[in-house]
């Protein structure tokens, strides 16, 4: 058993350092492989697996896969709940922390903000009430404030974002991955909130760390780049972002494959830059491919899916196709109003697409 188990510590370290490295899928292998010889020494039900489970949730989460990395933070939460007062330390509160962080950021991802919030906030005491876990605050903060950058509720993302600030720059300094990725966030939840001059300087300082620290072609640089190619578009920057996302384009789609998330997204983003930049005719195509893939990979009914929805509404509106461009719109609108804040920005562009929408349209914008 303890040649097995040591087997299993060492697959769970690769599979670390794959993840670490963007190898998601023999990271994910070395994981399974770890978390089956775990539920076979350990039993089904041990902690461990718990703590295993999450490990393969974050790099399921990280493929897009987020229904099954619900079931494995629900699963984690299920094991190690009934479990909490037989630990002396702190380590299964931690293991609970962390699969309350996944399944939260797990049904954020699916557009299920509302189910999330409670989760993250739970999450968040929990951090807080660990007394020496800075990190494990400046974590439930950030999880915390995507959630809000998402669902609208900008003021307290920001309040968020800014207190992981204060904890985590003494400590780590500023030339570190956790502050990229605070910079990258507060980029984009002022992206967001249409604030393009504030989310220049966090996108690109994002952009710079990460690309310092990792190599400039992998995945998470990449994710910085083409969110600050995002806040470059809202400044009416085309001609610069237009090269980052086409770099982005070609290594995601060589990396992960032409169906995966990012694929989709930066369609989206460059879909609307065509439009901007008065080829319509390929923005819309460019976003229908994004559509097609959303769909695919989020649902009908999912706020990102809605988001190419109204772009291709309004593309099609700027043409005079009114009549294939009304129910795009209508069914965006129907999404946004269940999912995000009354006075978010992709509700108030989609309310008054529709209302165009039955009117002789004037030229709109679209938002990435």
């Amino acid at each position: 058993m303890t040649n097995s188990i040591d087997y299993a510590i060492e697959l769970h370290d690769e599979s670390t350092r794959l993840e670490a490295a963007g190898e998601l899928t023999a990271a994910e292998a070395r994981c399974r492989q770890a978390l089956a010889i775990f539920e076979k020494e350990d039993g089904p039900e041990s902690p461990d697996v718990a703590n295993l489970l999450h490990s393969l949730g974050m790099i399921l989460e990280k493929q897009g896969r987020y229904d099954e990395t619900e079931v494995c933070a629900r699963r984690a939460l299920a094991i190690v709940e009934p479990l909490l007062p037989q630990f002396d330390g702190p380590d299964g509160v931690l293991i609970q922390l962390h699969a309350l962080g996944l399944l939260g950021t797990a049904l954020r991802q699916k557009g299920r903000y509302l189910e999330a919030r409670p989760l993250l906030e739970r999450a968040l005491a929990i951090a807080d009430g660990l007394g020496n876990e800075p990190e494990e605050v400046v974590t439930a903060l950030n999880n915390f404030g995507m959630l809000c950058k998402f669902a609208g509720w900008f003021d307290e993302g920001a309040g968020s974002y800014a207190r992981a600030m204060r904890i985590i720059l003494p400590i780590t300094g500023e030339r570190h991955e956790t502050v990229a990725t605070l910079y990258h966030n507060i980029g984009g939840l002022e992206h967001a909130r249409e604030c393009y001059a504030a989310a220049e300087e966090p996108s690109r300082k994002a952009w710079e760390i990460r690309g310092a620290l990792l190599g400039e072609e992998h995945l998470n640089a990449q994710a910085d780049a083409v969110a600050y190619a995002a806040v470059l578009d809202g400044l009416d920057r085309f001609d610069e972002s237009r090269p980052i996302y086409e770099r982005a384009l070609a290594i995601y789609e060589r990396v992960l494959g032409p169906e995966h998330y990012e694929v989709a997204a930066t369609l989206h983003n460059l879909s609307v830059l065509e439009q901007a930049q008065g080829d319509v005719e390929r923005g819309v195509a460019l976003c229908r491919r994004s559509l097609e893939l959303k769909r695919k990979l989020l649902g009908d009914d999912h706020p990102d899916t809605a988001l190419t929805l109204m772009n291709l509404g309004a593309m099609l509106l700027d043409q005079g196709q009114r009549d294939e461009a009304r129910p795009l719109c209508e069914s965006a609108l129907a999404t946004f109003r269940r999912t995000l804040a009354p006075a978010h920005p992709h509700v108030l562009l989609c309310e008054s697409l529709v209302r165009q929408c039955g009117e002789f349209a004037e030229p709109v914008g679209s938002l990435t």
